[in-house]
């Protein structure tokens, strides 16, 4: 009897969901354990949401180079304690000198890698006129400020992780083939080491010294011309001085009871989002069961349909027009989930616009933040690719964007990044390349409920529906919500990705039974969210992805 107890006992405490960490006042969950504790100690200092996202980027530009970055961009979407919320637009942009086919050789056909690595790869960065920007309209405390911890921390070190070595390793020769093997990153790296950052903390410093202009006019700005140039780039000092950040109004709309705020074009997340949501609200999914079939083929065949139409429609609105009202009307959404049957897979062949196909790099991070008075930001930001370019300046301390690459190409074929689109997001000066960066804050009867994001490419903005849905429809926490196996499908290829191991054998073979093609190989890891969830009792309840080094700190 006594050993029974005992199993059963066990098998309680095994079963009881994990609890992210609880904290009273404000929280910060981002990527790297030092990036969080910063963004919480700013706010510990009075510092509110925004300052803390500042402290917080500049902080992962030195910790976390894989995706942190001086070199990229990114997008913000905020809340107000009082319910006004907005979007703030730091994508990169297409150098004055781009042209369309300006990765084309003269057949027409697409010259590889010349979109994805080195220097003719690179996009106008935006991340560091994005965070004045915010400063200038939310700061409260003085940049310098802001700035100082990460000028800190770049000159005493960070120790690197074992998932950063693994990452370092694997990408190490391609820096190498980039950039040279006496750069920073030529160096093998091992777990515990610390990396001191000597040439970023002079550049910061001098961001801090003499603000915005430091970086896109002066010295930096013609440093970054002059190495841009000298590897067969197009980036002038005349691009970096004209870059701007655009606030713009967010993509807002309801599931059942919830307020969903997210970001619009040119991130394509908002849009995508919203008409999944939207396709999937007349159905009880809660009742359906978390991640069974009929779960799995209803958020399934709304993403195929929403995929379609992101890849046909969607680009910078500054250069085409982008019909979000249609896309997003309830007549044209229940008449794209017409021919939808629980007895059988639509075909993607059957959907319209069946020639693109989307795959974008995974590489990108993301951070949640909510201040002591209830302000929320969600931030989304990338160089792209993994280390960008993989092109670095050893003397300005930071590799560049590989951003250009998110453009088409050549509209209907793909790149050799595997990158389709349409004319909507086709190459042209100083335009901004799509996205699927879908940084999101979710409302209940008004209130705050949720701050939501996560990397992940095209897998953005499934990863950041299942978390919603994992709270909202089945109960969850925030970290068990966060933890569970997520799916993907973007209509092309027209195929389920599923993360390895995360779905009973017997499921698997019932959804192909039905028609569906399930791909396991591809999709050992999709997403990594960084969440956070405002408790009944108005406690912060954060979910850092086990997936990384992801971590959550508060108070």
């Amino acid at each position: 009897m006594k050993k029974l107890l005992l199993l059963l006992s066990i098998l309680i405490i095994s079963c009881k969901p994990e609890k992210g960490l609880v904290a009273e006042s404000a929280m910060v969950v981002s990527a790297r354990a030092e990036a969080s504790k910063i963004g919480s100690d700013i706010m510990k200092q009075g510092g509110n949401a925004f300052d803390a996202m500042i402290a917080t980027k500049f902080a992962l530009a030195v910790a976390y180079p894989f995706a942190g970055n001086l070199g990229g961009g990114g997008f913000m979407v905020y809340r107000l304690n009082d319910g006004r919320n907005g979007s703030l637009d730091f994508r990169e942009k297409a150098p004055l000198a781009a042209t369309k086919n300006m990765y084309l050789d003269s057949l027409g056909n697409v010259i590889p890698n010349k979109s994805i690595v080195g220097a003719t790869a690179v996009g106008v960065p935006g991340s560091v006129s994005g965070l004045f920007a915010i400063h200038e309209k939310f700061g409260t405390l003085p940049m310098e400020k802001l700035i100082q911890p990460a000028i800190n921390m770049a000159n005493r070190g960070v120790v690197v992780t074992k998932k950063q070595a693994n990452r370092l390793k694997h990408y190490q020769k391609l820096i190498k083939e980039v950039s040279g093997d006496t750069v920073l990153f030529a160096h093998n790296f091992k777990e515990g080491d610390t990396i001191k950052y000597t040439a970023l903390a002079h550049i910061l410093e001098i961001i801090k010294e003499k603000g915005e202009a430091g970086f896109y006019k002066g010295d930096i700005a013609e440093k970054i011309a002059t190495f841009i140039q000298k590897n067969g780039g197009l980036i002038t000092k005349e691009d970096l001085a004209r870059y701007n950040a655009v606030w713009r109004d967010p993509v807002v709309f309801s599931y059942k009871d919830l307020k969903i705020i997210s970001m619009g074009p040119p991130s394509s997340g908002g849009i995508t989002l919203a008409e999944i949501m939207k396709m999937i609200a007349p159905y009880k999914v809660g009742k359906l069961g978390h991640n069974s079939v009929k779960a799995i083929q209803l958020i399934t065949e709304a993403e195929r349909r929403a995929y379609a139409d992101r890849a046909y429609f969607l680009g910078d609105p500054d250069f085409v027009e982008v019909p979000e009202k249609k896309l997003l009307s309830d007549y044209y959404l229940n008449e794209r989930m017409n021919n939808f049957s629980f007895k059988a897979a639509t075909p993607s062949s059957e959907v319209s616009h069946g020639e693109i196909e989307i795959v974008e790099s995974n590489q990108t991070t993301h951070f949640s933040i909510v201040d002591t008075s209830g302000n929320a930001v969600s931030v989304t930001t990338t160089l792209n690719g993994a280390y960008g370019s993989k092109l670095y300046s050893e003397e300005l301390g930071f590799f560049f964007n590989n951003e250009m690459d998110d453009f088409s190409a050549k509209p209907g074929v793909p790149n050799m990044f595997g990158l389709l689109g349409t004319e909507a997001n086709s190459i042209a000066p100083e335009k901004r390349m799509l996205s699927s960066m879908t940084p999101t804050i979710v409302e209940k009867n008004g209130n705050l409920l949720m701050v939501v994001g996560t990397p992940g490419g095209s897998t953005i903005i499934t990863s950041v529906l299942q978390t919603i849905l994992n709270v909202y429809e089945f109960n969850m926490g925030m970290q068990e919500a966060v933890n569970q196996p997520r799916f993907h499908h973007q209509w092309l290829p027209d195929e389920i990705l599923m993360e390895p191991n995360g779905f009973e054998k017997e499921k698997i073979e019932t959804l192909k039974a039905l028609g569906y093609q399930i791909n396991e190989s591809k999709a050992r890891i999709i997403g990594l969210v960084d969440a956070i969830l405002v408790l009944k009792n108005g406690t912060l309840e954060g979910g850092a992805d086990k997936r990384g080094d992801d971590t959550a700190i508060g108070f």
